[in-house]
Order: structure tokens, then C-alpha cells, then sequence
């Protein structure tokens, strides 16, 4: 069972009742203490790019131009396409797009956000098709893969093909993104040219879903190796 093996990473455990969720903040939500990981969290979603942004000064050409005040579509429209680009950058491109009233593809998947509520706070893991990939521990741990090695690398395509297979069935969320889910709830966001697609549910009962089961294997894979990755010992562990 998957929150076994999570308790076997020190992932996992049981006591006392969730937490109330955590409130809206300026950028998004804080589930965790430190706010440098907050920031990063809501990094994953990509749908807010005054965070990406970061009231920085930033050049209104090349890619970046996804965060310009006014950048045309035909602009938006050559990041968003372009394959050669970092995902979060094509997927804030898509919801330029669309904001303007774009036509946009519909579902071409661009990110996949994993997150579970445990019992000292969210686990979450992250991966693009770019090869980029984040995990951040309930007891806020981090590891971040701009450039993946090849065992985590090779965990991404599966949990992108299966992710894909569930947004083939179902539609984008018309509203806001939610907070954080609580203890012993498993959400599976799926970022999208089209919209946040996500699903959320108990725990054990996703794992046993037909839809939902592939994704959570596959992100248990990359899981493990993450893991292995972070702390070099041992075998991985097995579903």
C-alpha cells in the first residue's frame, strides 16, 4: 500500500487530526513553515507569474517575454510551441493565451503535481516534460532537478504517459486552484495547455482507481529514485 511505503520513508505515520487547510497568501498557499518553500510549492503550478516574476527586472524578449505586461500573441503563441523551452515557461505561455481569449490546443500535458497530506504536513512531487522534477518532504526537505540524472530522468515518461491517459478522459477545473489537501488525501494535478485538470480523493481508494492507480504508481517510481538520489542508501522501495 502506498502510505506504507511512505511511512517507510519517513513519509508516513498516524495520530492526531489534520490540520485546518492553510489560507490563501499573497502568492498562493503556505503549507509549510518556511516561505522559501511556500514560494517554490506554488512555483509548481504555474499560475501566478507575478511569483515567477519575483519583482525582479526582467528582459521583455525571448522567453521571458511570457511574463511582459503586454506581450503579443504571436509571441506567446512561439514560447508556448516550442518544445525546446522549460515547461513552466510554455505552460504560463498557455494561460497568457488563454487569458487574452487565444485559441489554445487542448490537452497537451505540461506538468504533473502529486501531493499528499500526511501526517506532519504535504508531500509533493513534480515532474515536466522538460526533465525537470521537484520533491518537497512533509518535514520540508527539498530536492530539485533542473538537469535530471539519468535514473530519475527515466522515471519522468511514465508518469507523464499515465498522466496523459487521465487527462484523455477528463476535463479542465473552471475555478480557482484549491489549497492543499488534507491528511490521508491524495491529489493529482495535471497542468495543461487548456487549464488545470486534477483529481483528488482518499488515499488508499486512488490507489486502487483505474485512472488514478497508473499515475500514483508511476510517481512512486520516480519517488523511490528521487529518494535513493537524496540519501544514497539502500535499494529502493517497492510497490
Amino acid at each position: 500500500m502506498l502510505k506504507t511505503i511512505l511511512s517507510s520513508l519517513g513519509m508516513g505515520g498516524s495520530e492526531p487530526p489534520p490540520p485546518p487547510a492553510p489560507p490563501p497568501v499573497a502568492s498562493g498557499f503556505a503549507p509549510y513553515k518556511n516561505d522559501a518553500f511556500n514560494q517554490i510549492y506554488n512555483l509548481l503550478f504555474c499560475d501566478d507569474r507575478d511569483l515567477f516574476r519575483g519583482g525582479r527586472k526582467l528582459p521583455e524578449d525571448g522567453p521571458w517575454i511570457v511574463l511582459a505586461d503586454n506581450p503579443s500573441v504571436d509571441a506567446l503563441r512561439a514560447i508556448a510551441e516550442d518544445e525546446s523551452q522549460e515547461s513552466r515557461l510554455r505552460m504560463l505561455a498557455y494561460n497568457r493565451l488563454r487569458e487574452m481569449g487565444a485559441s489554445v490546443p487542448t490537452k497537451k500535458l505540461l506538468g504533473v503535481v502529486v501531493e499528499v497530506g500526511l501526517e506532519h504536513g504535504l508531500d509533493v512531487v513534480a515532474a515536466y516534460p522538460d526533465g525537470r522534477a521537484r520533491y518537497i518532504n512533509q518535514v520540508e526537505k527539498m530536492s530539485v532537478f533542473e538537469t535530471a540524472p539519468p535514473e530519475v530522468a527515466a522515471k519522468i515518461p511514465p508518469l507523464l504517459a499515465a498522466a496523459q491517459q487521465v487527462v484523455n478522459q477528463i476535463g479542465p477545473w473552471d475555478k480557482a486552484r484549491r489549497p492543499p489537501p488534507q491528511r490521508g488525501t491524495i491529489r493529482l494535478s495535471f497542468l495543461v495547455s487548456d487549464g488545470l485538470y486534477f483529481g483528488q480523493g482518499p488515499l488508499e481508494e486512488f490507489q486502487q482507481d483505474p485512472k488514478a492507480g497508473p499515475v500514483i504508481a508511476a510517481t512512486l517510481a520516480l519517488l523511490n529514485v528521487i529518494v535513493d538520489q537524496a540519501t544514497g542508501k539502500g535499494e529502493a522501495a517497492k510497490p
